[in-house]
């Protein structure tokens, strides 16, 4: 099938497009679309100001705090408990003063009477899942510092927040505040899906998550971001330095985010010769074998172990800890000369070559695409963990489904260090805007997808006509932008991950074009690395870097749950002086617009593809294409690759031998 927009020969014939041109002889079925709603210039509420640029980008006295960590942590593998000691640094880079501070403690959602506990249904993958435990912080020892001299205070903790009230407020502008704080809890086996500890036939697999208490993020949007972890919503961090040491049982190997500061403390020796030599090989390195894991040869002869982790200008960190790990690793890649470490930690139950064998070769091979296309990883290493977390991101470390295979193995892997660019490295609030990471990595994942090993795992084309009838507009599905916590625990799949998904490939390969786009989203990506971009500042970076007013797009997919339907009206034959050929009516039904893609077919066979821009809808509700030719048409079918969420496709299709 030959596919263009415009042959020069109907180029030719441009001038004819008038709105003379878009009279009809009989009248339209009735449409629901308004060109002024969907076009209506009045899109941005707020101008670009000096914090925020109307480019989309940071202005130039964008502000953002910084929060550093330190942590001693020491993990119980009896008792399933994590105690520790944090030490955080609060920089208050903001033009305001501070009186008080916010905590998160997202371990509280499992307190027996914690609000999240409340409202979750309680076959959620959101709770405990009817885990009967004494789940939640227990915190002693708080103090408050400024230049190692005490500061009054008082502190409050409400459900998943900690507000600590300072005597005298945070000066702005670079006043920096110390707490510290010892803590402990009970890790859970369901923890919302997102940390947790899974049982092996070698011993426990502890994947932990939300861990310490935490900043949460003051910003000029709207200040502090205090919403409750009640488990859909994800989370919304300060980006900052970390370090961690965990102790945990000799027999244990431990990975964490970032850099392993002291591999030669905690492998043996033949381990650690082997960890070295994955740095270095693009193959996979087997840095204790599936024969090595029941071998206590494998595991220095101690009774505990201290591994210390370092990352940097990271939003957050996490660990995984177990006497059951498959240890693989090899080099990554990157674009500027520089290397990371891609490493898969599993059991032997997941070790086949069917499912986590290939894990090295799926963490590197994903690693390096995304940061090939996209913008480079910033973290030394890339782990994956295989545990009972279906699939959960963090800085530099990931949790997959043990027990997935092939075309899943991959995709878990390649979804959850996706979400590396969304939102470790661009930092959206997940809490309030799930679309903004979930959406961004699902679409993404396509691409990567067919990039993988010659499409291997490549997937299949979704058929927009399907999902523009059962799905787009469909008023069970929440609109896009309602908070996770606020959506239909069943209905997230498609609004927070597929439909904005869906948008952005029409975006690119409809309406922009993949080169236009493309680049855009790449200065997205730049101008927004390590910051907190709001929906609008995203709207306006693709816009603006791919010169296009994309307002209808934006106000029909993201900020409505509108539908979509083209019909073909009728196909005519006229001759004239002027032109010779026929004249295809084309409605517009439903509220968004999209482009127009027609097929023609004639009687000799010969097929014709042409694209008219989505500016058509600007006026009218309905719009005539004069296709020269003279030859008799035989077809005329709207969308035939189905690309677009067409809602009824019925009125689609035009034949001859039925008019």
């Amino acid at each position: 099938m030959k596919i263009k927009l415009f042959t020069l020969c109907i180029a030719c014939f441009a001038i004819i497009f008038s709105s003379s041109a878009q009279q009809t002889t009989q009248a339209p079925p009735k449409s629901n679309y308004n060109p002024s709603e969907a076009f209506g210039p009045l899109f941005y509420t707020q101008n670009g100001n000096e914090f925020r640029s109307a480019i989309g980008a940071p202005g130039p006295k964008y502000w953002q705090n910084r929060v550093d960590y330190n942590i001693t942590a020491n993990l119980d593998d009896s008792k399933s408990m994590v105690t520790g000691t944090v030490t955080i640094t609060y920089k208050n880079n903001s033009p305001d003063k501070l009186p008080y501070l916010w905590l998160q403690l997202d371990q509280n959602t499992f307190k027996e009477n914690s609000r999240g506990k409340q409202i979750t249904p309680s076959r959620s993958r959101y709770g405990a899942q009817g885990e009967k435990f004494d789940g939640g912080y227990s915190i002693k020892n708080v103090s408050v510092s400024q230049k190692a001299a005490a500061v009054k205070f008082t502190s409050l903790v409400e459900d998943t927040r900690m507000q600590i009230r300072l005597d005298q407020p945070l000066a702005a502008n670079g006043d920096i505040v110390t707490i510290k704080m010892d803590y402990s809890y009970i890790v859970p086996k369901l923890g919302s899906d997102r940390t947790g500890h899974l049982t092996t036939k070698n011993g426990e697999i502890f994947a932990i998550a939300q861990w310490f208490p935490r900043m949460c993020v003051y910003d000029d949007v709207i200040g502090w971001n205090t919403l409750p972890y009640w488990g859909g919503g994800e989370f919304y961090c300060e980006y900052g330095d970390i370090n961690f040491a965990i102790t945990a049982p000799a027999n244990h190997i431990v990975m964490g985010s970032g850099e392993l500061l002291n591999p030669q403390e905690v492998f043996t020796a033949t381990q650690l010769q082997r960890w070295n030599a994955a740095k270095t090989s693009d193959a996979t390195v087997h840095i204790r074998t599936e024969a090595e894991v029941t071998d206590p040869k494998s595991r220095p002869a101690k009774d505990k172990l201290t591994w210390k982790f370092k990352i940097l200008n990271a939003r957050d960190a996490a660990w995984a800890s177990s006497k059951a790990f498959v240890l693989d690793a090899a080099r990554i890649n990157l674009p500027s000369g520089k290397k990371s470490l891609a490493v898969s930690a599993h059991p032997v139950e997941s070790n086949s070559l069917e499912g986590y064998g290939r894990g090295v070769e799926y963490v590197k091979s994903t690693i390096e695409h995304y940061s090939a296309k996209w913008f480079e990883y910033p973290y030394p290493m890339a782990v994956n963990v295989a545990t009972n977390i279906g699939g959960m991101e963090y800085p530099g470390i990931v949790f997959c489904g043990w027990t997935a295979k092939k075309g899943d193995a991959w995709g878990v892997i390649d979804h959850e260090f996706g979400h590396t660019w969304f939102p470790m490295i661009v930092g959206s609030n997940e809490r309030k805007y799930g679309w903004m990471d979930e959406g961004f990595n699902t679409f993404i994942n396509g691409i990567s997808s067919k990039s993988f090993n010659n499409g291997e795992y490549a997937e299949k084309g979704e058929d927009m006509n399907n999902m523009g009838k059962n799905v787009i507009g469909n008023p069970r599905y929440e609109n896009i932008m309602q908070m996770p916590d606020g959506m239909t625990e069943g209905n997230i799949g498609v609004n927070l991950y597929a439909k904005p998904g869906w948008g952005l490939n029409i975006l690119r390969e409809q309406i922009l074009g993949e080169d236009r786009f493309d680049y855009a989203f790449r200065q997205y990506i730049k101008n927004w690395a390590f910051k907190h971009p709001t929906p609008f500042d995203f709207f306006r970076s693709m816009e603006n870097a791919g010169g296009e007013d994309l307002a209808w797009f934006w106000r029909s997919w993201f900020l409505n749950s509108w539908k979509m339907d083209q019909g073909i009206e009728s196909v005519k034959p006229l001759k004239n002086d002027q032109f010779s050929g026929y004249i295809i009516n084309v409605l517009n039904l439903e509220k968004m617009p999209m482009p127009i893609i027609l097929q023609i077919k004639t009687k000799s066979g010969k097929t014709d593809t042409i694209k008219i821009p989505v500016d058509v809808w600007m006026k009218y509700t309905n719009w005539v294409v004069r296709y020269p030719t003279t030859e008799e048409v035989v077809s005329v079918v709207l969308d035939p690759n189905k690309v677009l969420p067409d809602s009824n496709p019925d009125n689609n299709t035009w034949t001859a031998s039925a008019n």
